[in-house]
């Protein structure tokens, strides 16, 4: 069974990430979590409360559910996975500056895998120097890290540009998912 590499740490985006990690074995992808150890995680909802009042202006961040890594960053070998899924939330922010990660990170984008980002998963691919001349699309207020990673950003669901696939937020799982899978599919023969 081809295998997705799924990394995580605290404050990951609950449906971000849980979309994914049972959607992909629905078509026959094992998702293999990592973070920077080997252990369970928090993960976070992240919403603009409906009908809030005084009004939020940005999201409001919940405890959400927990997910164990099987395997950390420095312990990954990326040529044994068929592709890579960059979920948001918080953790892109500190995950970003994992040099295992990165390298990982960069290691699908050498070998034309398959790659996923949604929402603040962008941070990482900027990090990198991956997204560099390529259209992209994330969550309205990571814009500036696109730009700044050298992207052409694009208000869009999702985003395909060569192997990677970009989505705005959650409400963009469907066709992220859509597009990723094709790709994973295409990619494995």
């Amino acid at each position: 069974m081809p295998r997705v590499l799924l990394p995580i740490g605290d404050g990951t985006e609950v449906l971000d990430t849980m979309y994914p990690y049972f959607r992909l074995p629905e078509d026959g992808f094992e998702v293999v979590v990592a973070g920077p150890e080997a252990r369970w995680y928090h993960m976070v909802m992240h919403e603009i409360p409906p009908g809030a009042d005084p009004p939020w202006d940005i999201t409001r961040e919940s405890p959400g559910y927990h997910l164990k890594a099987t395997v950390a960053f420095a312990d990954v070998d990326p040529s044994q996975y068929a592709g890579l899924f960059l979920s948001g939330g918080r953790a892109p922010e500190y995950l970003r500056y994992d040099r295992h990660l990165l390298e990982i990170t960069r290691h699908f984008f050498r070998e034309e895998k398959p790659v996923a980002s949604i929402c603040h998963g962008i941070e990482i691919l900027t990090a990198a120097d991956c997204i560099r001349g390529r259209r992209v699309t994330t969550v309205a207020k990571c814009r500036l890290d696109a730009e700044q990673g050298g992207a052409q950003y694009v208000d869009l669901p999702a985003v395909r540009d060569g192997n990677l696939v970009t989505a705005r937020t959650w409400h963009d799982n469907t066709p992220l998912l859509k597009e990723f899978v094709a790709m994973l599919k295409a990619y494995c023969g």
